[in-house]
């Protein structure tokens, strides 16, 4: 059964950076992803990685300013995130790309205003 956790938002102001974190169990071998989802808006994909790490995607609002990446265990899948800007606040998820599980975590609030 798969489980997703993320951590790591908070409120920070336009410039600045956050690094997200998603902790991922029950699965392996999947191409992961990170989305988001702003009030009013419908939720979209802002990065993937492959399992061993050697293609990344990027939608083009955020290429330059993020970066994914994988952690050792392969399990966790951050989200380094640069240059932020207000049109960056949403709740951020992670989860299997491109074709999502049903199943979401709690997701991580990010906030960036001044």
């Amino acid at each position: 059964q798969v489980q997703l956790v993320e951590s790591g938002g908070g409120l920070v102001q336009p410039g600045g950076s956050l690094r997200l974190s998603c902790a991922a169990s029950g699965t392996s071998l999947n191409i992961m992803g990170w989305y988001r989802q702003a009030p009013g808006k419908e939720r979209e994909n802002v990065a993937a990685i492959s399992w061993s790490a050697g293609w990344t995607y990027y939608a083009d609002s955020v290429k330059g300013r993020f970066t994914i990446s994988r952690g050792n265990a392969k399990n966790t899948v951050y989200l380094q995130m640069n240059s932020l800007k207000p049109e960056d606040t949403a709740v951020y998820y992670c989860n299997r790309y491109p074709r999502p599980w049903d199943y979401w975590g709690p997701g991580t609030q990010v906030t960036v205003s001044s």
